[in-house]
Parts: structure tokens; C-alpha cells; sequence
């Protein structure tokens, strides 16, 4: 062996060793591209299912969650009277903005991510005309 073998060697050696830590990395990385695209394609079957939610389901979260601040009757609480008399004033889409973006500096949260749009003009048609005593 002369001198000159030596660094030769140590770069074969380094060579193999940095390929041995390239390749969880590589199968991690072909992984992550695996399932991040199949999860990306659930979450927009998800946004598709979300786009038709149904009624019975909109009048539970109304009645629920809104019904938390105002009012299980919607008569009023922290939150402002949701009855058709209160909202008279107002038309369908402003309320439906309302819904989506929240009201900044009060507790009224956005609603938007969780609700479409389609669904917040419905909730507020809804709360327009009346909920009724029906319980979803």
C-alpha cells in the first residue's frame, strides 16, 4: 500500500457511510410525499363534503354553539338576540359575513374555515325567518 492509496480509501469508506444516511432520509422524504399527497386529497374530498352540510346538523350548531353565547333560545346572552324581531334591520349576506368573519374586538368568533359560505347565508336566512321550536 503506498501513501497514495490511503486518502482513496477514506474517501470510499466516507462515501459509503454518507450513503447510508441518505437513505432513511430519502425514504423519509418518499414517504412524506406519499401520504401528504393522499391526505391532501382527503382533505379536499373533505371540503367537498363540507360544501353540503347538512340542515340538521346547521340547526344543531345554531342551536349549540351559537345558542353558548346567545342564548339557548337565541333570546340573548353575551352575545345579541338572534330572533327574526332583532335581525329585522339587517339583510341575509351581512349577517352571513357577520357569521363567517366574527366580529373583531368582541367574542362573536370567525366561523369561516369551519362553515361555507353557503352554509352561513342559510344559517342566517334562517335565523330571519325564525327557528321555530324545533330541535335538531
Amino acid at each position: 500500500m503506498t501513501a497514495l492509496d490511503f486518502p482513496y480509501r477514506d474517501r470510499a469508506r466516507e462515501s459509503r457511510v454518507n450513503r447510508r444516511r441518505a437513505l432513511p432520509l430519502a425514504w423519509g422524504l418518499f414517504l412524506a410525499l406519499a401520504f401528504g399527497g393522499a391526505m391532501a386529497a382527503e382533505a379536499g374530498n373533505d371540503c367537498q363534503r363540507r360544501a353540503d352540510t347538512p340542515k340538521a346538523e346547521l340547526l344543531r350548531l345554531v342551536r349549540h354553539d351559537c345558542g353558548s353565547c346567545h342564548g339557548l333560545t337565541l333570546k340573548g346572552g353575551l352575545g345579541k338576540p338572534l330572533l327574526p324581531k332583532n335581525l329585522a334591520g339587517r339583510d341575509a349576506r351581512t349577517l352571513a359575513r357577520i357569521i363567517l368573519d366574527g366580529i373583531p374586538g368582541t367574542p362573536m368568533p370567525a366561523w369561516r374555515g369551519i362553515l361555507t359560505e353557503r352554509d352561513a347565508l342559510w344559517i342566517a336566512r334562517k335565523l330571519k325567518e325564525g327557528l321555530g321550536r324545533a330541535s335538531p
